[in-house]
């Protein structure tokens, strides 16, 4: 079993910065005396063979070098391989992507030297994972934020505006309330059965998403509880009335959300077939069933 640090990089990722940030992250580890090996992805969703190929080799301590959706891969990857207990793998960020919204739960900065400062000092917490299974049978897995209606649309509509950068969520939002349509969820948990007219319906694991706005009440990624926030018939208005709440978190004390807790929610669009996101990333339509697995990977956090 190797000790050395495997690291998967996006190159798309970082909005054409990627050559001169790939230089510095090299120069950086070289100078700390990291052992590495790397190698960059060439097409999408190909860090998930890779993490397994590296997995396979002996490799336990994974870096991932871009974005939510460069992670959320490696994620997929570790839950879906059988050679090891996913709790055996540690996975450390260098945040060069377009959102970086799991990142600001732990505080890791989007700077590279500091970012590796971080990772060479090794503390590590045993955080949740996100199961989802799909009506056509399909799993995906993921470590941040998951969901359907508005926010899966606007992962969609995120996929033709990223290279704008950070106002690309900004515009995917407006663009979402002007054309989304709100549909009645029918949503069990609990043994309780909600039917309500939805804008969305978010699970959450750690706080931020969206480009840093807070739709969760999340305090603890290891307490083996989604946080589920349930956005109801709110209006464009109602948003441009709240925006500062929805980046400190307050949105949740709005009478048209609620929130819950739960390991297990299923979630069941009635007259529609919503996109479902999980960490920014599409991955089907319909009804989805979420499933919390405790203590699923080792993730490099910020020392306290």
């Amino acid at each position: 079993m190797s000790k050395s640090w495997f690291i998967i990089a996006n190159p798309i990722a970082g909005n054409g910065k990627f050559s001169k940030q790939w230089k510095e992250i090299q120069q950086v580890l070289n100078n700390k005396n990291i052992d590495y090996s790397f190698v960059f992805t060439q097409f999408s969703k190909h860090e998930i063979e890779l993490v397994q190929n590296a997995i396979q080799q002996g490799f336990r301590n994974i870096i991932s070098v871009g974005g939510d959706g460069t992670l959320h891969n490696i994620v997929n990857g570790v839950m879906m391989q059988r050679y090891v207990k996913s709790s055996d793998i540690t996975i450390a960020v260098l945040p060069i992507g377009t959102g970086n919204d799991w990142i600001k739960t732990y505080n890791i900065p989007n700077n590279i030297k500091k970012a590796i400062d971080i990772i060479s000092e090794r503390k590590t917490i045993l955080q949740d994972i996100g199961q989802i299974e799909i009506a056509t049978g399909k799993i995906s897995y993921f470590n941040n934020v998951a969901g359907l209606g508005y926010d899966g649309y606007i992962a969609k509509k995120l996929q033709e505006l990223k290279r704008l950068g950070s106002i690309s969520y900004l515009i995917a939002g407006i663009y979402g309330f002007l054309f989304y349509k709100k549909s009645i969820f029918k949503i069990a948990m609990n043994q309780t059965i909600i039917e309500t007219t939805c804008l969305m319906t978010m699970v959450s694991i750690c706080k931020f998403s969206g480009g840093g706005m807070q739709f969760s009440k999340k305090g603890d990624p290891i307490d083996g509880l989604f946080d589920i926030t349930i956005v109801k018939n709110i209006t464009l208005l109602d948003l441009i009335l709240n925006i500062k709440k929805l980046y400190n978190g307050k949105i949740v004390a709005h009478p048209k959300v609620a929130t819950y807790k739960t390991n297990k929610i299923i979630v069941d669009p009635q007259n529609s077939k919503p996109f479902i996101q999980a960490d920014g990333e599409l991955i089907g339509t319909g009804t989805a069933t979420f499933s919390l697995i405790e203590k699923g990977i080792h993730f490099v956090i910020a020392s306290d």
